[in-house]
């Protein structure tokens, strides 16, 4: 008698698809309870005939108008003086329709979602995307002199191409402004998918509806956070770390702050060091001030001033002897 030669698992296979091909005709009863949670009030979901915008696709968005506001740093292909007309011709034309799209499906997403009156939704998506691309040379000069603060605020940097290709400040400032453009132009949803993107990318958290002056600097960056109604001037310098936010209110006033100015002003030649928190609408830090590292500011202070924590005591103990 021949001994069965083939592998354990060769011969329960059968048996298994036998035994549990019971669960998989259970699966449809799990599709109608999902279908059930989607009709409840607390099931937040977004089913209809016209599309909310695409997170991919902003994102996307985001990748091109970094090529075109940097040309042949980012490009995907070779750019030189006799092909750079028609590149920015075909990158101009590729952006108009997809900011166009997203721009039309954000409009139209908000008008059903809250019940606003009605407007020519496609309307407002071509004139916001031609608005747009027609400031993109200003945000060019814009972060043109923000790459230039970043080179003079620090000695490690080697050139400016360094600054551009490498650090995480710069794009994040990029997208801020990118998305703070947007936001000046009604435009919903998009902009917050843009900073919230950088976010992501970066650990540089700034609303798109902060105002912020020109060169502007963001100095290694991971953990800032600039909120919605923040004001900061020109030649401002901020360090990792530092949070320019709001004061925590009732959840019964979130409502009526809403509109309210609940973030700092930061005025110009301002420098704030690492670890820094400054909150309050009614603060503002005046203009060619330093605030020290760690410190926690709910109050003006006034300009030409200097805010430092008082020294610790340290403390210095002997290592004890290692053999």
């Amino acid at each position: 008698m021949e001994s069965d030669t083939r592998h354990p698992k060769a011969m329960t296979c059968k048996d298994e698809v036998r035994d549990y091909s019971g669960y998989r005709q259970k699966l449809p009863g799990v599709v109608e309870d999902i279908l059930a949670g989607c009709g409840e009030e607390q099931s937040y979901t977004h089913i209809d005939y016209e599309p909310a915008p695409s997170e991919a696709e902003v994102i996307d968005i985001l990748q091109n108008l970094r090529e075109m506001l940097f040309p042949g740093f980012f490009s995907r292909e070779k750019i030189d003086p006799v092909n750079l007309k028609y590149n920015m011709g075909r990158q101009v034309t590729l952006l108009y329709d997809m900011l166009a799209e997203q721009i039309t499906r954000a409009v139209r997403y908000e008008c059903f979602k809250f019940d606003l009156e009605c407007s020519d939704c496609r309307k407002r998506g071509y004139e916001a995307a031609l608005a747009f691309l027609q400031s993109v040379p200003d945000l060019q000069h814009q972060l043109a002199k923000d790459v230039v603060a970043a080179y003079k605020g620090d000695p490690a940097a080697k050139s400016y191409d360094e600054i551009i290709f490498s650090y995480p400040g710069m794009f994040a400032i990029m997208v801020y402004r990118i998305a703070h453009r947007l936001h000046a132009l009604s435009v919903p949803l998009v902009p917050r998918i843009m900073t919230e993107h950088s976010h992501r990318i970066t650990g540089i958290d700034i609303h798109p509806g902060a105002v912020i002056g020109e060169s502007f600097t963001i100095d290694h960056g991971t953990g800032v956070v600039v909120g919605e109604t923040a004001r900061i001037g020109d030649n401002v310098r901020i360090y990792q770390g530092v949070t320019i936010g709001a004061l925590s209110v009732p959840r019964s006033k979130a409502d009526e702050m809403r509109e309210t100015k609940r973030h700092p002003t930061i005025e110009n030649d301002v420098v704030i060091y690492s670890g820094a928190t400054i909150l309050g609408g009614d603060t503002i830090i005046g203009a060619r001030s330093v605030i020290g590292g760690n410190v926690w500011i709910t109050e003006p202070v006034p300009a030409d001033t200097t805010v430092l924590l008082e020294s610790p005591r340290l403390i210095y103990r002997k290592n004890p002897l290692r053999v």
